[in-house]
């Protein structure tokens, strides 16, 4: 734990932040900072990551309802052709290529066309969406000091183009019902009543940006990772089924998000040895508490056969990624179609060129040759 000049604390072993994100004294409302951030898009809804009880809990009730178990238990299971047909066709392209792009050529289109199957979106919007996405991703790492404002303003448009037609297709779900996350959000009713069509749209816009960059990530930096390990990466070629404590193993060592960047305190919360005032910004660092050595063992040697891996990779408490199960499997049969249909995959680069963001932690590109080279 560390005090910034700022005024913000800074929590980084694995106890204290499990313990810190199951507070109920922590706030996920910006409203709740004594120095309020602007919210990220005026006038639009937010999705519930930026709620508190009670009212995170109904949305969230609500959007579980038809995204998991125990009442849509098969959601995840079920898609899982399409998941290996969208992955299949994607390496289909690389035939013939002697170098790709892991994040152009594969990682960064596979998570919205998924998405996109998921919530319903006809298959002629599809391309509108990957526009959407990319301009919306790029204008995350804006930089005022180096980049051109035109990449900011893309990435505002972009949001509400996302908003406008996410709107539109709600409205056309009314009164027909359908087995899409779009169809039954707008028609179906449970114990909370039925979800507000502003509420569908931020959920919706949550699985396709939150959803996105960070599957994104976990898939290059387990590309990455495999390319710097090939003895695990021949293992998962002969072993299928290590994909499931591999990628559990990544989400430890890789993990996409690094840094929570921030919380703020409904009141005095008291963390080891350190009263932290109300109103005070907290900032979780995910990726550090996942190498605590204290909580894991060698925890900065990648071991897809490490035991008792109760990482941070998706969070904790109450906020714990409610889309884990899809990124999970999306990861799971990336990486293993990677591995066993590249041919001598060997990184252009190491290091590779990276994102400039310090929360969400993945390359900009990965280049890697394959074949005589």
């Amino acid at each position: 734990m560390a005090r910034q000049e700022d005024g913000s604390y800074v929590i980084s072993t694995y106890r204290e932040i499990t313990d810190i994100l199951n507070d109920p004294h922590l706030s996920s409302d910006f409203r709740n900072l004594s120095r309020p951030m602007p919210p990220a898009e005026g006038g639009a809804t937010s999705s519930f990551i930026h709620m508190d009880p009670p009212e995170h809990d109904r949305l969230r009730r609500m959007a579980m309802r038809h995204f998991g178990p125990p009442h849509t238990p098969g959601l995840v299971t079920g898609m899982e052709g399409d998941l290996t047909a969208t992955v299949s066709g994607l390496i289909d392209d690389f035939a013939g290529k002697e170098q790709i792009d892991v994040v152009d050529d594969f990682a960064f289109p596979l998570p919205v066309t998924v998405i996109c199957h998921l919530l319903g979106v006809p298959h002629e919007d599809e391309p509108r969406f990957h526009l959407w996405v990319n301009d919306i991703m790029t204008s995350i790492d804006y930089d005022p000091e180096t980049d051109p404002k035109e990449k900011l303003d893309k990435g505002v448009h972009a949001r509400k183009d996302l908003r406008q037609c996410l709107g539109g297709l709600v409205e056309q779900r009314h009164g027909h019902p359908s087995e899409d996350l779009l169809g039954r959000l707008a028609n179906e009713d449970g114990p909370d009543g039925r979800m507000a069509d502003a509420d569908i749209v931020a959920t919706a816009k949550l699985l396709l940006i939150a959803g996105h960059e960070t599957t994104v990530n976990l898939i290059t930096n387990g590309m990455l990772t495999l390319l710097r390990h090939p003895q695990v990466l021949q293992r998962l070629r002969d072993e299928p089924d290590l994909a499931v404590p591999l990628v559990e193993e990544l989400l430890r060592y890789e993990p996409p998000v690094h840094i929570i960047p921030w919380r703020a305190a409904y009141s005095e919360i008291t963390v080891g040895d350190t009263v932290i005032p109300q109103g005070s910004q907290i900032m979780l660092m995910l990726a550090s508490g996942s190498r605590d050595p204290d909580r894991f063992h060698d925890p900065d040697r990648f071991d897809p056969d490490r035991s008792d891996n109760q990482h941070l990779g998706f969070g904790s408490g109450i906020h714990l990624c409610f889309g884990g199960p899809l990124a999970r499997r999306e990861a799971q049969i990336a990486l293993t179609e990677l591995a066993r249909r590249l041919d001598r995959p060997r990184l252009v680069a190491d290091p590779p060129p990276y994102r400039p963001s310090p929360v969400l932690r993945g390359p900009a590109h990965l280049d890697i040759e394959q074949g005589d080279g």
